[in-house]
């Protein structure tokens, strides 16, 4: 991305007022106009990455579409949480899931029938798997699980319960996060984390806030 060029145009992004007193719809309303019009912003002007060549060999556009699906049944079931919505999203799980395990063995059997002399110890590599994990012996642990516990037991052991955090009280005397907040948040975050789904990275939310910001969202 040119950020030179684009500079001006993020610097001047102006984020309208949030509503006096709103109600649960009208607030989500506010914000998701605010965060598309600056998401569309800056996929108009950052280039798409493109993926390395072995990721995801088995990918076809078909699971893209079974994805969104996927995962737009799962939110509506946590927005609503009705029966009606549940079965539908167990259904679109089921086919989605399906569907990724039949596109890896299509890939699998591809894979195997075009195998050489160069790759056939790589397909024998990924046929055996790994080696089964190997455990110390201790007293009166017997299975893996048991010998983790005993472990973590040792050498890590409970601490007091933590009281949960509290949670940002729905009031409009609530005040909102400052500039210091944010900036510190976003340099904990790794600028060579891989972009989540929707498409921006880190490092361009850093640039955002370095140019402008006024940007809180």
């Amino acid at each position: 991305m040119d950020w030179e060029l684009h500079s001006p145009i993020i610097k001047h992004f102006i984020v309208p007022p949030p509503p006096s007193c709103p109600s649960q719809k009208v607030l989500d309303k506010w914000l998701t106009g605010a965060l598309d019009r600056l998401m569309g912003l800056l996929k108009d002007h950052t280039p798409s990455s493109r993926p390395a060549h072995r990721s995801n060999p088995w990918w076809t556009p078909h699971l893209t579409i079974l994805h969104r699906e996927y995962h737009k049944a799962a939110r509506l079931f946590r927005k609503q949480g009705t029966m009606v919505v549940r079965e539908a999203a167990n259904i679109a799980g089921t086919g989605y899931f399906k569907a990724i395990k039949a596109a890896k063995n299509r890939h699998w059997s591809s894979f195997l029938l075009s195998a050489t002399s160069q790759n056939l110890w790589m397909a024998k590599r990924f046929a055996s798997g790994r080696a089964p994990p190997r455990f110390p012996s201790l007293p009166g642990a017997e299975t893996p699980q048991q010998m983790n516990e005993a472990l973590l037991g040792h050498f890590f052991p409970p601490k007091a319960a933590i009281s949960p955090p509290p949670r940002l009280r729905p009031h409009g005397s609530t005040p909102s996060l400052s500039r210091q907040e944010i900036a510190r948040v976003l340099s904990k975050s790794s600028s060579s984390l891989a972009p989540a789904l929707d498409g921006i990275s880190y490092l361009t939310w850093k640039w955002v806030n370095v140019i402008n910001p006024s940007i809180r969202l």
